[in-house]
């Protein structure tokens, strides 16, 4: 390992392109491992989202949300799915300049392109890396439509060009924020900004007259799903100016159930046992608790005038993005989300 914090000796199985890994002083305890994609857009599979292609400029990821679904991806790099996961992050240092290759393809047909889908794209290793302007700027000038989900206050320096980018194309913007009790979410997200700060950047979007969904995922069965808990995040999502929102109950795949249930062993033991019966068939809560918490949601929705949806069934498959009315690119129909959405 030379001073500058770059290790030649760490290549890791399954990661194609590899360039170099980098240990910065500025993120401690933070690995990120630069390759050289082959490609940048994704094809999703199915037609249930609003929504053909992904990018996803990173693997891995330093909210190092407990119940982050998309954990298991780091096991075909022989990782674990915990701390690893949290703390070894894949950068495709060239993933701009791919995708305006592929963006000029013959066949590009300018589909919708999501961001956030699987791991943030605004985590805090963008804050070095800085590829998400290039991405943006090329999807604009190829005048392709795109959406942004995150968590990632850091989407508020982009937001000039984001703003820019929609006067020629259809741009979605998402702010997902689970909770508003600042220990439990210190503990459940800690390497993500603060409600409060997520919040304002919903505010700040909105303040440039762009319209922003907020994704109020997951909501934890016993935790932080009480009517009180869910009027009140309501209500603060409404006042920033959201222009909708969508509720998803907790899902617990592979690779994060064991990272999520010793949390919850650690932090509260008594509830262990009951969400073994909830999630006892697999990776979606039970159905029972899905239709109680839609029944609870709805009228809190149509209260705060956030018109989004509640759950009714998870979603099959690796991309987990969802979009309340509000944030629905202009092209998209939300008739396309089927039975996995209940939009009012």
């Amino acid at each position: 390992m030379g001073a500058d914090g770059v290790g030649e000796d760490e290549v890791l199985p399954g990661m194609g392109g590899y360039l170099r890994t980098v240990r910065a002083p500025e993120f401690a305890g933070m690995v990120f491992h630069e390759v050289e994609a082959r490609s940048a857009l994704n094809k999703v599979a199915g037609g249930a989202m609003p929504f053909g292609w992904t990018i996803n400029p990173y693997r891995g990821c330093s909210h190092a949300c407990r119940y982050c679904f998309a954990r298991n991806s780091h096991s075909y790099l022989e990782l674990d799915t915990g701390e690893d996961f949290d703390r070894q992050v894949v950068v495709k240092v060239n993933v701009a300049r791919v995708l305006q290759r592929e963006l000029r393809g013959r066949r590009w047909a300018r589909e919708h392109v999501a961001m956030g889908t699987n791991t943030d794209p605004y985590q805090r290793a963008e804050g070095r890396y800085r590829l998400m302007p290039g991405v943006i700027t090329a999807l604009a000038r190829s005048g392709t439509p795109f959406s942004v989900l995150t968590k990632g206050t850091l989407l508020a320096r982009d937001l000039p060009l984001i703003a820019d980018a929609a006067k020629d194309v259809s741009v979605g913007l998402g702010v997902s924020i689970a909770l508003t009790d600042r220990s439990l979410q210190a503990s459940l997200e800690p390497g993500t900004p603060t409600p409060a700060a997520r919040l304002d950047l919903v505010r700040r979007i909105a303040d440039l007259g762009l319209r922003c969904g907020v994704m109020i995922a997951p909501v934890l069965p016993m935790l932080t799903d009480s009517e009180e808990a869910l009027d009140e995040l309501l209500g603060r999502i409404a006042a920033a100016g959201a222009a909708g929102a969508t509720v998803l109950a907790l899902h617990l795949r592979p690779g994060t159930r064991d990272w999520f249930m010793a949390w919850l062993a650690r932090e509260y033991p008594a509830l262990v046992e009951p969400y073994r019966r909830l999630y006892s068939r697999g990776a979606y809560v039970d159905k029972r608790y899905r239709e109680m918490l839609s029944a609870r949601v709805v009228p809190l929705l149509r209260r705060h005038r956030l018109g989004g949806g509640a759950e009714q069934r998870g979603l099959p498959g690796d991309e987990q993005g969802r979009w309340s009315r509000g944030s629905l690119p202009r092209k998209a129909d939300p008739e396309d989300l089927g039975e996995q959405l209940a939009l009012l």
